[in-house]
């Protein structure tokens, strides 16, 4: 007959399994689960279970973070071909052209036009004029690496504004890159295969759903 455990004999024992030593690197722990009612301990199960939660965290931000995220629909992508303005207004738009842009080593124009943007919606004199100086020092000055092509007559006239500046001095050059990038640049995009292969995901999404 198996002999009998008393209260004493039992409490020494776990004490003597959790003040057990640490064991060395690369040897598995005993597992102490059937101790860890608290979840105080470090056992391999206590462990797995935080491991477990932390992953399932975030799984789920993932999923939010993907749900917050926008897609152009296909009417949209479409209406780009139509017109250029609507693609420049078009936060997903400006995003693919960039990249296009970026392929052609010409991305800076439409950073410049966007930098013209900003500055046109500017009250503040201070403001201003700290924008309008960070746009001459980008894209206008001759010893800029993203210098835009401008014609002699529009960069003279921006220099001669450069001691009263405003938010419109800008506003000629900007209208001249505009020019360039729809006459130049806009149907290169349309028949490359950054726009061409968008066009064919979206159209394949649709029919899928």
């Amino acid at each position: 007959m198996p002999r009998s455990v008393s209260g004493v004999e039992m409490r020494k024992r776990q004490a003597a399994h959790i003040e057990a030593p640490p064991q060395a690197p690369g040897q598995p722990r005993p597992n102490t689960c059937c101790l860890c009612w608290c979840g105080c301990c470090k056992c391999l199960w206590n462990e797995d279970r935080i491991e477990r939660s932390a992953r399932q965290t975030c799984t789920k931000m993932d999923s939010i973070e993907a749900g917050d995220e926008q897609h152009p629909s296909l009417d949209e992508v479409l209406s780009w071909a139509r017109s250029f303005e609507m693609m420049l207004r078009s936060l997903e738009g400006r995003e693919v052209f960039r990249e296009f842009l970026r392929s052609e080593y010409s991305e800076d124009n439409l950073l410049f036009w966007l930098a013209c943007e900003e500055l046109r919606e500017e009250t503040d004199p201070t403001v201003v004029e700290e924008k309008s100086r960070i746009i001459y020092e980008d894209y206008v000055s001759i010893l800029s690496p993203k210098e835009v092509s401008l014609d002699s007559r529009v960069r003279e006239g921006i220099n001669q504004t450069l001691t009263e500046p405003s938010n419109l001095m800008y506003e000629e050059a900007q209208f001249q890159i505009y020019t360039l990038m729809h006459r130049d640049s806009f149907p290169r995009f349309l028949n490359s295969s950054v726009y061409r292969d968008l066009l064919a995901d979206m159209r394949r999404t649709c029919l899928d759903t």
